[in-house]
């Protein structure tokens, strides 16, 4: 992780046309390079703490894609269907609630790696319209009909990504198990809280070199 100006906390705080000081422990939980966006959701975290506590509005669009091109989507708590490169958002809505298991294998994976072994870069996008997210059923079936078209060829560059996919899917309680990004973290939607916990009280005992978290998507506030 880059320390001192190069770290993405840093360069979002300097995103700002005011600069007025603040002092900000960053305290990492999420592996490196995983796939499920953390450097830039501490960096859009940032810039809405900062831009509370400066009472100055958040940058603009151009300086967001400059820090990354996923701070703008990191930037809500909403489902977001991004194209271009981040810079194109189209907000959903809310998530349903769900508990849902992160597990990644303590194996970094390049993105731009994953990008070049893709096999094909024509890959047309499912664009249904999402479902009332109060309706779980039919929402888990409209998800389920989306894909990550980076999850072949990330298994083919680290082949554990598999066997973690292989262990969520075969595990009772599990609505839908995929990877997440470019990887090497895998998540799965799970129908309740007591599945969520014995599957990750499993997983920490058949694979302790395994990162697992435990939490829950969806907010109180959208029910």
């Amino acid at each position: 992780m880059p320390i001192g100006r190069e770290n993405l906390v840093i360069r979002a705080a300097h995103s700002f046309d005011v600069y007025k000081g603040a002092h900000i422990q960053l305290e990492k939980n999420l592996p490196a390079s995983s796939g499920i966006g953390g450097g830039s959701s501490d960096a859009a975290a940032t810039i809405r703490a900062l831009s509370q506590l400066w009472s100055q509005p958040v940058p603009a669009l151009a300086k967001l894609l400059q820090l990354g091109a996923d701070i703008p989507v990191c930037m809500s708590p909403q489902l977001t269907r991004m194209r271009g490169i981040g810079d194109q958002l189209e907000m959903l809505g809310p998530p349903p609630q769900f508990p849902i298991i992160l597990v990644n294998p303590r194996q970094g994976v390049s993105t731009p790696a994953v990008f070049n072994a893709l096999a094909s870069k024509e890959n047309p996008p499912v664009l249904e319209a999402m479902p009332d997210p109060r309706n779980r059923e039919a929402w888990l079936l409209w998800l389920s009909k989306q894909r990550n078209d980076l999850e072949v060829p990330a298994q083919n560059l680290v082949p554990v990504i598999g066997n973690v996919l292989a262990a969520l899917r075969a595990a009772p309680g599990v609505a839908l198990a995929r990877m997440s990004g470019s990887g090497a973290t895998c998540f799965a939607l799970m129908q309740n809280d007591a599945a969520r916990d014995a599957l990750a009280a499993k997983l920490a005992q058949t694979h302790p070199d395994w990162w697992i978290a435990s939490t829950q998507i969806g907010l109180d506030r959208f029910k």
